[in-house]
């Protein structure tokens, strides 16, 4: 068909000349030939088209799925991140009472030491006691004695008395 298109007797002018029905049908040849022409170059870039269209329509898809997990997943995460500043604002409570509750020990660990002392202190005390206990009933006599037989002398005398004398013998 190329071969007589490109005839130049073929042409709607001069064939229009000779009868318009000829004219007519060269003019509706040298479309459909033109038409064909281009069909067979962009029916291929169509159909080319039309399946990147649908692959872009697949993909945008995909990746809708995509976004969509990516959102659960960060709000997945956040929701992790609250969870852990939470524990980590429990733990800084817990960590907070526990040094509190040590230093509270600590002093519960001093006083009991204290007591533990004090009860030494009081033990001795109550053993010194029950030896005094057998001895006071004779000291009082003696201090009587000394202040009933001393008291008629002077200062001077009770003094050189008690720490020249006495004093000496004991």
């Amino acid at each position: 068909m190329d071969i007589i298109l490109a005839m130049d007797i073929y042409k709607f002018d001069i064939i229009n000349k000779k009868s318009s029905a000829a004219g007519t049908i060269c003019k509706w040849s040298i479309a459909v030939c033109s038409y064909n022409k281009v069909y067979k170059f962009v029916k291929p870039l169509e159909d080319e088209a039309k399946e990147a269209k649908n692959t872009a329509d697949t993909k945008l898809a995909e990746l809708e799925i995509v976004r969509a997990k990516v959102a659960d997943i960060m709000a997945k995460v956040q929701d992790l991140k609250d969870q852990l500043a939470a524990a980590e604002l429990k733990k800084a409570s817990v960590e907070a009472r526990a040094a509190a509750l040590n230093a509270k020990l600590d002093l519960a660990n001093r006083l009991v030491g204290g007591l533990a002392d004090e009860n030494k202190r009081w033990k001795q005390s109550v053993v010194t006691l029950q030896q005094e206990s057998l001895t006071m009933i004779g000291n009082a006599i003696i201090s009587a004695a000394f202040v009933s037989y001393i008291g008629p002398f002077s200062q001077e005398f009770r003094n050189e008395l008690w720490a020249d004398e006495w004093l000496v013998d004991a």
